[in-house]
């Protein structure tokens, strides 16, 4: 392979093992291999040599320049010379302000590739700022806020008669209001889940968002609230969803997944005791779901909420989310796998439109009475 190749050649041009060749000798290595290369990589390697004003190469960004799969906008930014490949660990730079450190943090929680996070850092900015994460959560606070006020309640807020009527609630006996499908995002059965999720969308989905940027992470949240409610529709089609656990979990699964398939990159501190934690808090949310399904602690009127869009959205996470967090300045269109995800999970929508449409007369599900 090439980095196999290129690995033997610089074993040879670098004796002492400094890390570094010196830039004629790189130069000789490019014009010389004897692999056939792709022409946007060779053009990388020409750049990358031109925009060095330090005489030598770095090894590690050699490997790591040579093993990527970048989109066109980054190699345009080589070829221009626009990106600085800075050979100083971003933890070693010294008089950041608050700004700069919160995003070397965030690169160093999200992304597991050094160079990565170098170019993260150096060409972030805050436009578009990362306000999808933000709004969504404002939204549902407000909307919970204005129910507690209404129902003077704050938790086990789906045993009121008039917390269930609202338009925004996912209810089997409503389901031709498309709209339920993705409304239900913005109501909570309480204080306990609006808090754990808002904290999982500002603590995870703000720092996804500022890296993978609004298209991606805003896709990744929806397909998750999506999916829920239609596999709710699906596996548990006498009960109606509240909440936006679906979208929650969709963050949360790919960036655990990330984590774990890149442990030995990822520099976040605590890794192990993190992931437990986040583990154990995600389980519990889960748990606790399911025991407020088959064992209300109140009298109620109809089912209460299901506990399937959790697991819904972990599927999302694990699979769409997973890919999309592994293609950090990747183009996904070039990608085989995004289509054959794509794809699948149109497949799984255009079945669960006609599962809505027809299954549940033919079945003959006895619907509790709308509320």
């Amino acid at each position: 392979t090439v980095p196999l190749y290129i690995t033997v050649v610089y074993g040879l041009l670098d004796p002492d093992n400094t890390g570094f060749i010196a830039v004629e000798n790189f130069t000789s290595l490019v014009e010389h291999h004897e692999l056939q290369l792709d022409p946007s990589k060779l053009d990388m390697l020409f750049a990358l040599v031109q925009s060095n004003e330090d005489g030598q190469v770095c090894y590690q960004e050699l490997i790591e320049l040579m093993s990527s799969k970048r989109s066109s906008s980054f190699r345009r930014a080589i070829a221009n010379g626009r990106r600085t490949l800075q050979r100083e660990i971003l933890l070693d730079e010294t008089g950041l302000g608050v700004y700069k450190r919160f995003v070397r943090y965030v690169a160093y929680e999200i992304l597991p590739c050094e160079t990565d996070r170098r170019w993260y850092f150096h060409q972030n900015s805050l436009c578009p700022p990362p306000v999808f994460m933000a709004i969504i959560t404002i939204i549902q606070i407000v909307v919970f806020m204005c129910y507690g006020i209404m129902l003077n309640k704050w938790v086990l807020q789906t045993y009121q008669p008039d917390f269930m009527k609202s338009s925004l609630v996912y209810h089997p006996r409503h389901r031709l209001q498309v709209w339920r499908f993705f409304s239900y995002m913005f109501m909570h059965v309480g204080l306990e889940q609006l808090g754990f999720n808002a904290l999982l969308q500002l603590m995870i989905g703000v720092p996804l968002e500022m890296v993978h940027g609004i298209l991606r992470i805003s896709l990744l949240y929806m397909a998750g609230v999506v999916a829920g409610s239609l596999t709710v529709s699906i596996t548990d089609m006498r009960a109606p969803v509240v909440g936006g656990s679906g979208g929650v979990y969709a963050l949360c699964s790919a960036h655990l997944a990330n984590v774990v398939m890149n442990w030995a990159g990822m520099r976040c501190p605590y890794k192990l005791l993190r992931m437990i934690l986040a583990l154990v808090c995600m389980s519990s949310e889960v748990g606790r779901a399911v025991w407020l399904r088959f064992s209300p602690p109140l009298p109620s009127s109809g089912p209460q909420p299901s506990f399937m869009a959790h697991l819904a959205g972990a599927v999302v996470g694990i699979s769409m989310g997973l890919l999309i967090l592994r293609s950090y300045e990747e183009s996904l269109q070039k990608q085989c796998s995004w289509w054959v995800i794509l794809f699948s999970f149109i497949t799984f929508l255009l079945f669960a439109i006609f599962w809505n449409i027809f299954a549940y007369e033919l079945l003959g599900v006895q619907l509790p009475p709308a509320p």
